[in-house]
């Protein structure tokens, strides 16, 4: 199988062509293909598949094998992958499994993408917990590069209040113009370099109960994002567009 491999301000995909369905991977073996160790290596796997009236389907899996919720810097990921592909220019229209998404490519190659909206954000004192296609909690610090984001996000993420699927945990840090986030994603079980879903509820988390439109740059372990949306209300977010890099890594094959 020929396979290609991106990454996302560090967020590393395997991607795959399935437009002709020919591909189905157990459990088993999209952990064993992300395995950095006896395998390819990613934070997760991804299938472009046909999708009627789409430029394309995103079908997206976690590094544990599991299908799993939307991805932003793999939707940017899949964007890119579908203009090699020839399959798009400059614009994408496509399906994943929150629904519909818009990607543009921009000049300067960053790709800014439309997520969906966002409601029922809940602000406590310290912490947000809000959904961007994926479930987050967003945590203020003072000091994120002290956090072991191992320990702390894997003890908040199997929380009873979360479960059975857990949650996602960002530990977020106000620095002047910027926000620095490091997450602890579900799925991989571990800190990733970065993640969209997770900059975007940390962007829209940090304005609180203010209402207007908003720009706020995230600066991640793996690179810097931009996070644009407006809110309507305290509790909601709408044009949430994620922009950033999505870049190519290389091309192989593997036999399962």
């Amino acid at each position: 199988m020929t396979f290609y491999k991106y990454h996302g301000t560090g967020n590393d995909f395997i991607l795959f062509d399935n437009r002709d369905g020919k591909l189905s991977f157990t459990t088993e073996e999209v952990a064993a293909l992300c395995d950095r160790h006896f395998g390819i290596g990613a934070d997760g796997l991804m299938l472009l598949e046909y999708a009627a009236g789409y430029d394309f389907r995103m079908v997206y899996y976690n590094s544990d094998g599991r299908e799993s919720t939307m991805c932003g810097n793999g939707g940017r990921c899949m964007t890119a992958f579908a203009k090699s592909l020839g399959l798009i220019t400059y614009k994408a229209k496509f399906l994943a499994i929150d629904g519909e998404h818009i990607a543009l490519i921009k000049d300067d190659g960053l790709i800014s993408l439309q997520m969906n909206n966002v409601k029922g954000i809940d602000i406590q004192n310290g912490y947000a917990i809000l959904n961007t296609g994926s479930p987050h909690q967003v945590i203020w610090v003072k000091n994120v590069k002290n956090i072991d984001v191992f320990y702390e996000g894997q003890r908040i993420r199997n929380e009873l209040r979360f479960m059975p699927d857990g949650i996602n945990v960002n530990f977020v840090q106000f620095d002047g113009a910027k926000l620095i986030v490091r997450t602890y994603e579900r799925g991989v079980e571990d800190e990733t370099l970065s993640c969209g879903t997770g900059v975007t509820a940390a962007a829209i988390a940090a304005t609180g109960f203010a209402t207007g439109t908003f720009k706020t740059f995230v600066e991640t372990p793996g690179g810097d994002l931009e996070v644009s949306f407006n809110k309507p209300t305290p509790e909601s977010a709408s044009d949430v567009v994620l922009t950033g890099p999505a870049m190519f890594v290389f091309k192989g094959e593997i036999t399962l």
